[in-house]
């Protein structure tokens, strides 16, 4: 009976050892690795390990930063050396960029400088916030060349003019009288200091209603500066279509289609700036140089004709002078008469005059040139009665067959 019960408990020790012990350990303990009976008697080489392979670090190339480009204008910047005009440019904002347009219009005149004095949201109504005719007083009061004056505005200026306890709406009578007033004293200003005034009237707009207003506008600029003795420039076809109407598209001052207006519908593009500037720069050159130059001295002049009253300034005055100085040289003592001086011109022949009486023709006869010889019968045989000479053998003109 031991017997039998210790066969018992020696086959469930080795029943536990086949199945890999019992399942009940604790929870969340470490599970040793489970071990069959025959693993006792024949133990299996363990796996190799598992080496996965590392990727090789790609390490990104080097890109180097590309320099700028080199900008090459057509026209080259000409640096400003002893400037010697100022052009003043007053007005709103899109005065400043008729100001840029025109310092890149002048560009190839290093004597002339735009000074760009506009003021942003300014106008002619709101004196109360920018006088501009008491800033032009002053800029031409504290510049001494100040050679001329651009004035460009409008955006500002529709809007009512209080007068007193009265308020003007825009474009009513006696807000034009008002408006009228400011003009030209601002262009009084430039004409009592004999400073030229070119007035650049309002470009169309985007929006119809101002527009139309800015129509009227650039009546009132154009009578008011051209009685003060100004110039007045109009910008309106150089912006609107085939129709009349606006566009923010069109020509530039090279001829190619670019967008002149900026999306706001008002203000200039860089291309519709320098377009601007090139009506106002055409004017610009002509009252500079029809102003007097300073360091010249003038020449006294007949008071009838207004030429020059010296021998060597009137018409072939310098050859006269040399032809006299020539001719009074004493001949050379011993020189042959070849190598003494001599007059310039000899006496004057006409060749179409009659000859007197003992003179020689200058030209003579055909008959006379060619003389009377075989040779000369035969070139009038040629070229006057149009008679092809014999062929000769062996000639290039002999056509007969050899025989």
């Amino acid at each position: 009976m031991r017997l039998r019960s210790l066969v018992t408990v020696l086959g469930a020790a080795c029943l536990l050892f086949m199945t890999g012990g019992p399942s009940s350990l604790a929870q969340g303990a470490p599970q040793p690795q489970q071990r069959s009976f025959f693993s006792f008697f024949w133990q299996q080489p363990p796996p190799p390990p598992v080496v996965v392979p590392r990727r090789p670090r790609v390490v990104p190339p080097v890109v180097k930063r590309r320099a700028p480009p080199v900008i090459v204008r057509d026209d080259p910047v000409i640096p400003k050396i002893d400037i010697a005009h100022h052009v003043l440019v007053i007005g709103d904002s899109l005065a400043v960029l008729l100001a840029g347009g025109l310092d890149d219009a002048l560009n190839d005149r290093p004597d002339v400088a735009v000074v760009n004095k506009a003021k942003p949201d300014s106008g002619l109504v709101r004196s109360d916030f920018y006088d501009w005719p008491k800033v032009a007083n002053d800029l031409l009061a504290s510049d001494s060349k100040i050679s001329l004056g651009v004035m460009l505005l409008g955006l500002n200026d529709r809007q009512a003019i209080r007068e007193g306890e009265t308020v003007h709406e825009p474009l009513s009578p006696r807000w034009s009288e008002l408006y009228k007033a400011r003009i030209e004293a601002v262009a009084s200003a430039f004409a009592a200091r004999r400073v030229p005034l070119i007035w650049v009237g309002a470009p169309p707009v985007q929006n119809p209603r101002l527009s139309v207003d800015f129509v009227s506008f650039n009546e009132l600029y154009r009578q008011q500066v051209e009685k003060a003795g100004g110039q007045y420039v109009d910008l309106w076809g150089a912006f609107v279509d085939a129709e009349n109407r606006y566009t923010a598209m069109g020509p530039d001052v090279s001829g190619q289609t670019m967008r002149l207006r900026l999306g706001d519908g008002i203000h200039f593009t860089t291309a519709g700036a320098r377009k601007a500037a090139h009506f106002v720069d055409v004017l610009i050159r002509r009252q500079i140089e029809s102003q007097p130059q300073p360091g010249l001295i003038a020449l006294p002049v007949a008071p009838g004709t207004g030429a020059p009253t010296n021998p060597e300034l009137q018409p072939c005055g310098i050859e006269r002078l040399i032809d006299g100085m020539v001719g009074n040289l004493p001949a050379a003592p011993g020189l042959p008469t070849a190598l003494q001086v001599k007059p310039l011109a000899g006496p004057i022949q006409p060749l179409t005059g009659q000859a007197s009486a003992g003179e020689q023709a200058l030209l003579a006869s055909i008959t006379d040139a060619r003389g009377r010889s075989e040779a000369a019968a035969q070139l009038d045989r040629i070229f006057g009665e149009g008679i092809a000479p014999e062929p000769k053998p062996g000639r290039l003109d002999d056509y007969k067959w050899p025989r």
